[in-house]
């Protein structure tokens, strides 16, 4: 059945992998890339080949005007027809800073900007455009366990609080430190499985939403913003884990997602999955409490990009 899948973070890494395979695999799908500008339009023309469907939308997923732009694009082309009914959402962008005081324009920390808020607003402004069954997959981490055999100590685990406060600059201490910027990373992941929780809970039934963890994946540009020595470790060294319980390969988190997306991975809404099964997450991450005040954050946050 023709059907269009959006999805963020498509350029490279896992996404990139992830979206031959969605392509590959279903055939009648139209995927929708999320990107800038120019990458977005490179990328539609390269995954496009051989009749393949893939399109593009022009958006800064750090700004949540852009991405409000980009939203009310893809529901545009989907009321004129343009587009096949929409099925699916894959949030896979995802960014880690040097520190925790990089802001985009409308002032929010960049790493919460992308990788929970820029999610949320596509998702609530799709959340009417969606046919059943559908569903939304987003990427998380395994580094919201905050543990050495997670993420071999690389990450510190991430500190909780108000979410007006980690939605900007300066919410952890030292924010101009390395250790700062990943606790921000680790800190959004955390918020990322909250939401899915929450999409569970609130979503229309046969909209499900369920977050994904590749694992470590060594060799992604997910360091581009660290040190000289940390990136040739990201590319050159540490990829010899993928071959330990350790870490995962490019390609095979890749597939991992892309099974996820169209369904090969069976999980319930609300699920966690751990590369290809589901799996528990942290304790930390079974919070009702937290959970409903980071939508009840979010959705004012919003407010005026929604409407």
């Amino acid at each position: 059945m023709p059907s269009t899948i959006v999805m963020t973070g498509a350029s490279r890494g896992i996404g990139r992998v992830a979206a031959e395979h969605i392509l590959r695999e279903a055939p009648q799908a139209h995927l929708v890339v999320a990107a800038r500008g120019a990458t977005g339009a490179r990328l539609a023309t390269e995954l496009g080949g051989n009749g393949h469907r893939v399109s593009h939308v022009a958006v800064d997923l750090g700004a949540p005007d852009s991405v409000r732009s980009a939203a009310l694009e893809i529901r545009g082309r989907l009321d004129r027809g343009e587009l096949p009914p929409l099925h699916g959402f894959v949030g896979n962008a995802g960014v880690q800073y040097t520190n925790a005081l990089t802001a985009g324009p409308d002032g929010f920390e960049s790493t919460f900007a992308v990788n929970v808020l820029a999610n949320h607003l596509f998702v609530r402004l799709l959340e009417d455009r969606f046919h059943t069954p559908a569903r939304i997959v987003v990427t998380v981490s395994d580094t919201h366990f905050g543990d050495f055999a997670h993420n071999l100590g690389m990450v510190p685990g991430p500190a909780w609080g108000s979410p007006e406060v980690l939605a900007r600059p300066g919410a952890f201490p030292k924010p101009r430190s390395t250790a700062a910027g990943r606790t921000a990373y680790s800190t959004s992941k955390l918020a990322a499985i909250y939401l899915v929780h929450e999409y569970a809970r609130r979503l229309r039934a046969g909209i499900d939403a369920i977050g994904f963890n590749p694992g470590f994946v060594p060799g992604t540009d997910l360091a581009r913003d660290a040190g000289l020595a940390t990136r040739f470790a990201m590319r050159r060294i540490l990829p010899v884990l993928t071959r330990t319980r350790f870490a995962t390969s490019r390609a095979a988190a890749g597939r991992c997602l892309a099974d996820v997306v169209l369904g090969g991975t069976v999980a319930p809404t609300g699920s966690y999955v751990d590369r290809d099964q589901v799996a528990r997450s942290s304790e930390e991450s079974y919070d009702p409490r937290r959970e409903a005040e980071l939508w009840d954050a979010l959705e004012r946050i919003i407010e005026p990009y929604a409407g």
